[in-house]
């Protein structure tokens, strides 16, 4: 019961980040969220989030050191993504974020955001993607192809650590009928990349400002 709830909650609570970082983007716009589009938000994190955490435990139940490794270089690398990016684009360092702050105040404040950035992004995709170049440190484009690489070595890495479980199981998943859970669990998440994709085809409020359609950008 309380793993139902905790999962209603930060489902929740990634639905209710999707909705903000839509007005955010588009702030110079009257956003009414229909009903379909919480339905396919809701559907879209239920299952990513679920069947991710999922794999990590099964995986990390026979493989315990591993699970450590995988964990950290899913952090390291969604925390530095970011910085890179930013080092690549030669803009200068932001100094707009807080007046009072200095530039090591302000190092700071970038390295918990990426911090916080990182640590949503191991579990689902951050609804609002983070640009240190930008002013307002939030990307305002729609960049399908970072989305599409994203689910795709997702799905991929998903897929060999339910290998790696199914190989390594031992005798405590005896009556558990392991190939069905490991097609449960990849058809889980393809539903999830499913609701995604008739979320952001047919639910999402400001979809008309596209200038492509996720279908035409795949």
């Amino acid at each position: 019961v309380f793993m139902v709830l905790s999962l209603l909650s930060i489902v929740y609570g990634a639905l209710r980040c999707n909705i903000l970082a839509i007005k955010i983007k588009y702030d110079d716009y009257n956003i009414r969220v229909k009903p379909a589009a919480y339905l396919c938000i809701f559907m879209w994190r239920s299952f990513e989030i679920a069947t991710r955490v999922t794999v990590l435990v099964l995986f990390g139940s026979v493989l315990r050191i591993w699970v450590f490794l995988v964990v950290l270089l899913n952090f390291l690398g969604f925390f530095f993504y970011p910085w890179i990016l930013f080092w690549l684009s030669k803009s200068p360092f932001p100094e707009n974020i807080e007046k009072e702050l200095s530039r090591v105040g302000t190092t700071i404040v970038l390295c918990l955001l990426t911090f916080l950035y990182a640590g949503i992004n191991m579990f689902c995709w951050s609804a609002a993607q983070v640009e240190l170049s930008d002013p307002d440190l939030i990307s305002k484009s729609q960049n399908w192809y970072r989305m599409t690489v994203y689910y795709i070595v997702r799905l991929m890495e998903n897929a060999f650590l339910l290998l790696m479980w199914y190989i390594f199981r031992t005798d405590f998943y005896l009556y558990v009928c392991a190939p069905m859970l490991f097609l449960q669990l990849l058809i889980g998440y393809c539903m999830g990349i499913f609701f995604m994709l008739v979320f952001y085809q047919f639910c999402h409020p400001c979809k008309k400002l596209f200038s492509s359609s996720i279908t035409e950008a795949l």
